[in-house]
């Protein structure tokens, strides 16, 4: 039987049970979940006063593995555990060595190694052990599909209701960098007006910078009703706010759009539960635009604006470009889009 796989959600479920590890290893390219993680570690395991004696955070740069075994095996002083995090792991040398502590690991100590940036080869010793007495957790980017989940979620633990439109506002402004998502969502949590619980559109377009009506994901709605004036109002917009609205951000959606759309059409049950399955969705509310675009836009049709999207993000790099501006490339294919 397969070892189930290690969760952010399991890890904080157990630490906030008080059943602590003798050692975790978060290792990944999503920075956030092993910030979460650590600083929860740092912030709960032990009281202020433990900490004084028994709380040691280093970076991996300050380092060498033979420290951080050393401070492993200190006993904690007046105190259940001590905390030893290393943050920045990823530039210790020599971590092989670790597999020598990780053999009899001191039960009183919790060891937090923070590796960003990468990953370490599962197939290695010291990180086979690692698994059999500890956490082994690899922290991942978060798909475009999963960031409104996020969204919600993290929302719904401050105690406030996001607006549907307000959530995809939000995911498509943002993107997947989740430092930066709950930072802009902390900003929204600030300004809340009193007493009110749902955050809308227009509290976005105040605090946050985003128009509510001229955006990348009005844009996407306009190009799934093929609605040509609206589409061109907003690439109009775009065109004199260009700092807001760079044209890679604007590419990035559209592409990752369309190639669900084409992906949709391999769908058998080509239903708004079907499409959602299909494409692994959360719910089929959420596959709706793409059930709607599919009766505007032909699998071929859906190829050529694939194309024609890789094309302009070349041009818009110089390629084969040397005087056309972003503004006019995006007016340009939205017409190839919509034609």
């Amino acid at each position: 039987m397969a070892k189930q796989e290690i969760t952010f959600e399991g890890i904080m479920s157990s630490l906030q049970a008080k059943q602590y590890a003798p050692i975790y290893f978060l290792m990944g390219e999503e920075g956030y979940f092993i910030d979460v993680i650590s600083n929860y570690i740092i912030d709960h395991v032990l009281t202020n006063e433990e900490k004084e004696f028994n709380l040691t955070v280093a970076y991996g740069a300050d380092v060498d593995i033979a420290t951080v075994i050393s401070a492993a095996k200190r006993y904690p002083m007046m105190s259940e555990h001590q905390v030893v995090v290393i943050k920045e792991a990823q530039n210790i040398k020599n971590m092989d060595e670790l597999a020598f502590y990780l053999q009899k690991p001191l039960q009183s100590t919790v060891l937090v190694l923070c590796y960003k940036n990468g990953t370490v080869d599962r197939r290695k010793k010291w990180v086979a052990e690692i698994g059999k007495v500890g956490v082994l957790f690899e922290s991942k980017k978060m798909r475009d599909n999963q960031l409104p989940p996020f969204i919600n979620n993290y929302m719904k633990q401050k105690g406030l209701e996001m607006d549907p439109k307000a959530t995809q506002m939000m995911a498509h402004f943002v993107g997947a960098d989740l430092s930066r998502m709950t930072n802009e969502l902390d900003k929204l949590i600030i300004t809340q007006p009193k007493g009110q619980k749902r955050v809308t559109p227009e509290q976005i377009e105040r605090n946050i910078g985003i128009s509510k009506d001229y955006n990348n994901f009005e844009l996407r709605n306009a190009l799934i009703e093929k609605d040509v004036l609206k589409a061109n109002r907003i690439i109009k917009y775009f065109a004199e706010n260009p700092k807001t609205n760079p044209i890679q951000m604007t590419l990035a959606l559209l592409f990752s759009f369309f190639s669900n759309l084409f992906m949709a059409y391999y769908a058998p049950d080509r239903s708004d539960a079907g499409v959602a399955s299909f494409l692994e969705l959360r719910s089929p509310w959420a596959a709706k635009d793409y059930v709607a675009a599919m009766r505007k836009y032909s699998g071929v049709k859906v190829m050529q604006i694939l194309h024609e999207i890789r094309y302009t993000d070349a041009r818009s790099k110089g390629v084969d470009n040397n005087s056309v501006d972003d503004a006019d490339l995006l007016r340009e294919l939205i017409y190839k889009i919509l034609h």
